[in-house]
């Protein structure tokens, strides 16, 4: 574990901030550095292939650097993470297996928060629209109370938190991924756009036999 903490203000709480990405960490870090001393944790095992995840993290190092806080990279234990889904893998996106996945990542969340004696911890993953709030905030709870630390609540994806982070990302110039992480999302993603090419050729065979 790689790990990079900045403390820039030692009156304002110590938030530890999970990120499933640097798009939607923009707006996020924005909200939160006004009242707190924000460490960025870049933990997301479920990313695949590896070229995804290196992107991802290329651009989260960016926002640390931007935004001038700590970052710090969990292990990518994708085997893990797999074993963790097992029993799963026929869920449709947004079903049982994300709901495991949110439980993964939120339990490494909140002990590393705790070992790093951080006062609270959140995520990034509240600001999508494709997210269930409810099960992030139920894991988050959880495992704040297991492990003697403050979960803070927040739905990064309220007054208009998505189109926020989406207009910082271009601004700032973020790879903007097309599917959610995972191998299942990926293949969801490369079956919508197989889907797009053929209903274009089929549009343009039909306009060909008309214009004949």
């Amino acid at each position: 574990m790689f790990t990079k903490i900045k403390e820039k203000n030692k009156e304002k709480p110590k938030l530890l901030l999970h990120v499933c990405c640097a798009p939607c960490s923009t707006h996020c870090v924005e909200v939160l550095k006004k009242e707190y001393d924000v460490t960025l944790f870049f933990y997301n095992p479920n990313i695949h292939p590896q070229f995804e995840y290196d992107k991802r993290l290329s651009d989260a190092k960016k926002i640390s650097e931007k935004y001038d806080v700590g970052l710090i990279i969990g292990d990518y234990d994708y085997k893990e993470w797999i074993k963790a889904i097992t029993g799963l893998f026929d869920e449709k996106e947004g079903g049982k297996r994300c709901e495991k996945c949110f439980e993964y990542r939120l339990f490494k969340s909140a002990q590393t928060a705790k070992e790093l004696e951080m006062s609270l911890f959140t995520t990034t993953l509240s600001i999508s629209p494709h997210k269930n709030f409810k099960h992030i905030s139920k894991y988050g709870k959880k495992f704040g109370a297991e492990f003697g630390i403050e979960f803070l609540e927040k739905d990064f994806k309220k007054q208009d938190g998505f189109k926020k982070s989406r207009d910082l990302s271009k601004k700032l110039g973020l790879y903007r991924q097309k599917f959610c992480g995972c191998i299942f999302s990926y293949d969801d993603h490369i079956e919508r756009e197989n889907k797009k090419i053929e209903e274009e050729m089929e549009k343009r065979m039909k306009e060909q036999m008309n214009i004949e």
